[in-house]
C-alpha cells in the first residue's frame, strides 16, 4: 500500500502541471483581459461600437497600455509567466486580484466557510442517505415505495440543479414568500443577538440552494446503490449462502451489502470538490457569495489571477481525492492489493 501511495502521489505532480499549463494557455489566448475590462469600463455609455483598444480612439495611449501590460505580468511570454506563477505557488502565493488589488489566498479564505458548509451538509446528506434508500429500494424492489421513490429520484436527476433553483426561487420565494430570494445571511443578520438565531437565519437561507445541490449527486448514488445491490443480490454466492441456512438478510448485510459499497467507494474522493465550490450557477443564481461565485465572477471579469487560484486548488483536491477513492475502495474490497 505504502509503494502504490508513492507512485500515485508521484503522479500527482505531472497530472498538476499539465491541468495548470492548459488553464494558463486559455486565459492567455482568449480574447480580452484585464486591461481589456478596464478600458472598456472606462468608455462612456452608449458608445455604440465602442472605442477601439489601442490607437487614437483608445482611453490610453500605446505607452499607457504597455505600463498596464507590464503592471499585470501580461508582457511576459507565457512560458515565463507560467514560471514565475508556479514559483510563487510554490511558497503558496497565488497572486493578486486584478479587479479588487487583494491576494487571491485571502479572498478564497474569506469565502471558504461559505463553500464548506454547503459542501459538507451536501457530502454528508448525500451519503448518509441515499446508501440506506439505496438499499431499501432494492429489498422493496417493485413495491409502491420503490416506484414513489424512483419517479421522484428520476425527475430530479432529469432537472439540472440551477433550473430546479430557479423553479424554487419563483415558487417559494417570490410567490409564497417562505423563503428568502437568496443570500447566505439576511440583512439583518448582524443585529441578531444570539447564535441560535443566526444559526436560524443561516439555515433558513440554506434550504433552497441545498436542495438544488443534493439532487443531482443524491439521485446518482441512490440508483447507483441500488441497481449495485439487487445485482448482488442475484448472485450465486448469495443463493449458496441462504441455501446453506444463513438468513436472507444476515446474507444481505454480510456479504451483499459490501461488494455494492465498492461503486460508492470509488467516487467518494470525488465528492470532495463539494467542500470547495459546489455549484457555479446555483452560487449564482442565490447571490451565495463562496467560491463558486467567486469562480464565475473571476472568469467572467478576466480576473485571471483568481481563476488560476481557484483552478490549482480545485486540481489538488481533485487529485488527492482520486488516491482517496483508491484507499476507500481498498478497505470495501478485501481482494484489493495494491502493489501485489
Amino acid at each position: 500500500m505504502f509503494a502504490y501511495l508513492m507512485k500515485r502521489l508521484a503522479l500527482v505532480v505531472p497530472t498538476f502541471l499539465g491541468i495548470t499549463i492548459l488553464i494558463f494557455a486559455i486565459t492567455r489566448f482568449v480574447p480580452g483581459g484585464p486591461v481589456e475590462r478596464m478600458l472598456a469600463n472606462m468608455q462612456p455609455q452608449g458608445d455604440a461600437g465602442g472605442a477601439s483598444v489601442v490607437g487614437q480612439n483608445s482611453a490610453l495611449s500605446e505607452e499607457q497600455m504597455a505600463d498596464l501590460n507590464k503592471f499585470y505580468g501580461l508582457d511576459k511570454p507565457v512560458t515565463e509567466a507560467y514560471i514565475d506563477w508556479l514559483t510563487r505557488l510554490a511558497h503558496f502565493d497565488l497572486g493578486e486580484s486584478t479587479r479588487y488589488y487583494e491576494p487571491v489566498t485571502d479572498m478564497i479564505f474569506e469565502r471558504l466557510p461559505v463553500s464548506l458548509l454547503y459542501g459538507g451538509v451536501t457530502f454528508f446528506v448525500s451519503y448518509f442517505i441515499s446508501i440506506p434508500l439505496g438499499y431499501f429500494k432494492a429489498l422493496k424492489h417493485g413495491s409502491v415505495f420503490d416506484s414513489a421513490s424512483s419517479i421522484m429520484i428520476f425527475v430530479g436527476y432529469a432537472l439540472p440543479g440551477y433550473v430546479v433553483g430557479v423553479l424554487l426561487i419563483t415558487l417559494f420565494s417570490y410567490h409564497l414568500e417562505w423563503f428568502p430570494m437568496g443570500g447566505f445571511v439576511g440583512e439583518d443578520f448582524d443585529d441578531l443577538t444570539t447564535v441560535y438565531d443566526q444559526m436560524i437565519d443561516i439555515a433558513w437561507h440554506a434550504v433552497l440552494p441545498l436542495i438544488c445541490y443534493l439532487i443531482g449527486d443524491f439521485a446518482t448514488l441512490t440508483m447507483t446503490m441500488k441497481n449495485n445491490l439487487m445485482e448482488n443480490l442475484s448472485s450465486d454466492y448469495i443463493r449458496t449462502a441462504i441455501a446453506k441456512g444463513l438468513p436472507f438478510r444476515k446474507a444481505v448485510r454480510k456479504h451483499a451489502l459490501r461488494n455494492s459499497l465498492i461503486p460508492i467507494a470509488s467516487h467518494f474522493g470525488n465528492s470532495l470538490l463539494f467542500f470547495m465550490t459546489g455549484s457555479f450557477l446555483i452560487e449564482v443564481i442565490f447571490d451565495i457569495n463562496g467560491i463558486g461565485l467567486l469562480g464565475y465572477e473571476s472568469i467572467v471579469e478576466r480576473d485571471y489571477p483568481v481563476v488560476m487560484g481557484i483552478v490549482a486548488i480545485n486540481a489538488c483536491i481533485l487529485l488527492l481525492g482520486n488516491i482517496l477513492s483508491d484507499v476507500c475502495v481498498a478497505l470495501v474490497d478485501p481482494r484489493v492489493k495494491f502493489g501485489a
